[in-house]
């Protein structure tokens, strides 16, 4: 299947392994801690998201949890194309 970009443009496959399934799971087991962001890379929101959870009192962990469900109902090609190769760092 294709994926299609914002301009209708189809994307070629990519041919980096995709951290969608690991980076899910973290995110909904850990995602206070935003261990998923450090997995992909992303370690300014990393950070944040601690710094979030603290001042919170562990409220906005909840950002965590949905980017989990986020990125396991994406496909691979999907997650790699935002994720990985657009580098999108929220939702």
């Amino acid at each position: 299947m294709d994926i299609i970009d914002e301009n209708g443009h189809v994307v070629p496959k990519s041919s980096e392994e995709s951290k969608r399934v690991i980076s899910g799971i973290l995110a909904i087991l850990f995602g206070g801690f935003g261990v998923h962001k450090f997995v992909l890379g992303y370690t300014q929101e990393g950070i944040i998201q601690i710094i979030l959870t603290i001042v919170s009192c562990g409220i906005l962990s909840l950002i965590g949890l949905i980017e989990g469900i986020i990125y396991l109902t994406k496909t691979d090609e999907e997650f790699v194309y935002m994720y990985q190769t657009n580098k999108k760092g929220w939702f």
